[in-house]
């Protein structure tokens, strides 16, 4: 008997189900992109439950006619592609046929449609991959597709879903993506019939940006453009470097208009802000890739969230050099870092007049110091970096001939050279004054003894006196001999070593500080340092939890209220999070649409800081943590609080404040190390030291 079936068509949709219906995002997802694709100007969003009870997309596209509408249900069933030379240029949002085949398997839906022609709608309806009536119906242009009970028939994939928290800000960061991507459509969002977000038609990204993001959002923005129109154009905006966040949720990153999760993207935009950024935190990010079709295949996986370039390395250098190119022009970076202009005569690629000025007087400098009688005066050119005006009086430069002179001459020739140019700039005074103070650093005269000793080798003849020019090592020997100079030492970093609970003693004596910074202290075991802002982070931290689980925080009220706007996808978290961030001193108030007020902060938290550490949590709890255990969201609201209230780095201490932290530091649950895992103690012991001078 035959072991291989084909299997039923409803069973087929929900496997498919099981690829294209992930949560109810994924739903919103489908109709909105279908709205997107029938060329919709407005389009609605009402959901229940976090899209499980109800979610309901209406659009006033152009509407199907009713065999389309009962054909639409059918698998692969689709008026985007019609041949398969259309995968190779996909200029549409949705193109595979699959998703509303997919979703009325797993849900009771009814789709109303009408087209601008017909004089009734059609309704349509299907429950769980069933259809059970068709029918006219009263609706205006446009399609409105109902989707109730989410997996009513598949009890195992319904019992998967995240809480109504979670789902609810997946839904509005993907409404947020789409509002995004379409400036000219008008977007809304309800939620158990709560208006989360609004958003008028709008003349561009700015403007649209300012609807969802507000004021404070959009002045660290700097925009974006750049790239190869041939291969990958580049445009949007990218957030300052002041503007960081823990995590990449407020990147938003589209490619031909299409909302995509790329970690290729989202790394060439990480290079672009290196060496800006400290590791561990993102910019915010609005970017779109615009890529002929035929260089981006958009048929990777059901979601169609993911892509494959054909080019990738090509794609990932334009959004590197276009993101670099907007923090050059901010002046952020270096202009020369930049792939930009192609260079000057004489200007090797990359180098800049300034850096040109520098270079020739280093080299000027050095082929005097090693034959003086050879320089000649430095050629105007050299100096296009400076004023323009300065290139005439450059040029009329009296020769300076340093051949027989002493350093006490050179110096006063010089002193008279700088001192005739009244007008000269600041920065080319400077510049003189470090080459001056090169060559009387580096130049010996040249019937200066060099007398080298060799320690238990008396075979070695060395001529008597050495002249300069004939010793090529008695450069480096005289400079060694600077009072200024030191010579290199061994490292003790092989032998610091992060310090366990159980070797911690009370007999710990601070001696003082480095850098403003860290302790130095003793204890019977050797020598510590200890940071003085994880240190105390993990006091306030203990504290905090502890005041939290009594019920006891005390707080601080504001004289006026700080007030800032929500994202979209905060505002949909808020609520929850306000909760926990009342227990531990705040007062919050929700005024009218996504703004909030702070009216109290944590008595230990400084008032400038109450709203910077209230974004702070509201970006550092990601997507998942939204639904995730109290306990742990009552964790990461205490590190928060505790980084923001604890003492910086370069502050000074007292002697008695140093031994009040270390005190209170061994009274904690964990004194070795951060709320966030970092180490607190580091221990140069007593016998490493011994050894790292030889003496065992």
């Amino acid at each position: 008997m035959s072991k291989i079936r084909v299997l039923p068509d409803h069973l087929s949709n929900q496997i498919a189900a099981g690829e294209v219906v992930e949560r109810p995002a994924s739903v919103a997802k489908e109709l909105v992109e279908n709205a997107i694709d029938a060329g919709a100007t407005s389009i609605t969003l009402d959901v229940e439950s976090g899209g499980r009870r109800l979610l309901k997309v209406s659009d006033n596209g152009e509407g199907m006619i009713r065999d389309d509408a009962v054909l639409a249900f059918e698998r692969h069933a689709t008026s985007k592609i019609s041949k398969s030379e259309d995968l190779t240029a996909i200029a549409t949002l949705g193109f595979r046929g699959e998703a509303l085949a997919s979703i009325a398997s797993v849900a009771r839906v009814e789709l109303t449609t009408k087209t601008e022609a017909a004089s009734a709608a059609t309704r349509v309806i299907i429950e769980g991959g069933k259809m059970r009536d068709v029918k006219d119906a009263a609706h205006p242009r446009g399609t409105t597709v109902t989707v109730r009970d989410l997996f009513f028939n598949v009890p195992a994939r319904r019992k998967f879903l995240r809480s109504e928290a979670t789902e609810s800000f997946h839904l509005t960061n993907l409404v947020t993506h789409y509002a995004l991507a379409h400036p000219e459509i008008a977007l809304t969002l309800t939620n158990n019939g709560r208006e989360v977000l609004r958003a008028a038609p709008a003349n561009d990204l700015r403007e649209r940006a300012y609807q969802i993001f507000g004021a404070d959002f959009l002045d660290n923005l700097l925009e974006v453009n750049g790239g190869h129109p041939q291969l990958a154009r580049v445009t949007g905006f990218i957030s300052a470097p002041r503007d960081r966040r823990t995590s990449r949720d407020a990147q938003y990153l589209f490619v031909n208009g299409r909302f995509v999760r790329d970690r290729l993207i989202s790394r060439a935009l990480s290079e672009g802000y290196r060496s800006v950024l400290p590791h561990g935190v993102y910019p915010a990010a609005l970017l779109f890739i615009d890529i002929p079709l035929e260089e981006v295949d958009v048929n990777v996986h059901p979601a169609k969230t993911e892509v494959r370039f054909r080019r990738a390395a090509a794609v990932t250098d334009a959004v590197r050099e276009a993101v670099r190119s907007a923090l050059a022009s901010a002046g952020f970076v270096r202009a020369e870092a930049l792939p930009a202009e192609p260079p000057a005569p004489g200007q090797t690629p990359g180098q800049t007049d300034s850096d040109q000025t520098v270079n020739s007087m280093s080299a000027a400098a050095s082929q005097s110091a090693i034959n003086p009688a050879a320089v000649n005066p430095v050629p105007a050119g050299s100096f296009s970096g400076f004023a323009d005006t300065r290139a005439t009086e450059a040029a009329s430069q009296p020769r300076i001939d340093f051949a027989d002179l002493s350093i006490q001459d050179e110096d006063l020739l010089l002193n008279e050279a700088i001192s005739s140019e009244p007008d000269k700039p600041d920065t080319a005074r400077g510049l003189d004054a470090i080459m001056r103070q090169e060559l009387v650093e580096e130049t010996v005269e040249p019937d200066a003894p060099i007398e080298i000793e060799v320690a238990g080798d008396d075979s070695l003849d060395c001529g008597g006196l050495t002249p300069l020019s004939q010793a090529a090592p008695a450069k480096a020997l005289s400079s060694q001999r600077t009072p200024n100079a030191m010579p290199p030492l061994n490292s003790a970093d092989k032998f610091a070593r992060e310090v366990s609970v159980e070797s911690l003693s009370t007999n710990i004596r601070p001696l003082g500080q480095l850098d403003e910074s860290f302790i130095i202290a003793t204890d019977d075991e050797g020598l510590l340092l200890i940071d003085q802002h994880v240190a105390h982070e993990r006091i306030l931290f203990d504290k905090y939890r502890a005041l939290e689980s009594a019920r006891t925080s005390e707080s601080q009220q504001l004289l006026i209220p700080e007030t800032f706007d929500l994202r979209p996808a905060q505002a949909a978290v808020f609520d929850t999070v306000a909760v926990e961030l009342e227990s531990y001193g705040f007062e919050l108030m929700r005024l009218s649409g996504r703004t909030v007020a702070i009216k109290a902060a944590p008595a230990d938290l400084p008032a400038g800081e109450a709203r910077n550490m209230l974004k702070e949590i509201l970006e550092t709890v990601d997507a998942e943590k939204k639904g995730s255990a109290r306990e742990t969201l009552r964790d990461d609201i205490a590190a928060s609080l505790a980084c923001h209230a604890a003492i910086k780095v370069n502050m000074p201490l007292t002697p008695e404040k140093m031994r009040w932290l270390i005190d209170r530091l061994l009274k904690t649950s964990s004194p070795t190390t951060c709320p966030h895992g970092r180490p607190v103690i580091l221990r140069l012991a007593t016998r490493d030291i011994l050894k790292g001078f030889h003496r065992i």
